[in-house]
């Protein structure tokens, strides 16, 4: 089991780092796209796993992780909630067998409601709601 995450891949830079003085908006949710060992791979067949990366990436940060260690949901979502959605109590929603472009654009629409603390998860995303790996003590 990896439980180290790739190199985080969040499409192009918004920030030169300078202040400006102007105000910033609130951190969005982010979604972290298993792409390892089986998910995104041809494990998965009949999926355009690079179109449905591009595809979150283009309405919310993407980070690529290494496996989840949840192989057998394959592709494996999760949907970490904003700075807004932690602050009202929001947590990680992990979603498993997200292999078609509906459940993409789904996810999608969730997202820009403001995601997991902020908007309710819809119904059509409950079916696809998966239990975190447990993580195994040293």
């Amino acid at each position: 089991m990896r439980t180290t995450p790739g190199p985080e891949r969040t499409g192009p830079a918004t920030s030169s780092g300078t202040d400006t003085g102007g105000a910033r908006s609130p951190a969005p949710c982010r979604v972290v796209v298993c792409r390892d060992c089986c998910c995104g791979t041809a494990k998965v067949p009949g999926v355009d796993h690079r179109a449905q990366t591009e595809r979150l990436r283009a309405e919310a940060p993407v980070r690529i992780s290494e496996c989840l260690d949840v192989c057998e949901q394959a592709n494996v979502v999760v949907v970490q909630p904003s700075s807004a959605g932690r602050a009202a109590g929001g947590r990680p929603v992990w979603l498993g067998l997200v292999n078609d472009t509906d459940a993409t654009e789904d996810i999608i629409g969730w997202v820009r409601a403001g995601g997991p603390g902020v908007a309710p998860l819809p119904d059509i995303l409950e079916l696809y709601t998966i239990a975190p790996p447990r993580r195994a003590s040293a």
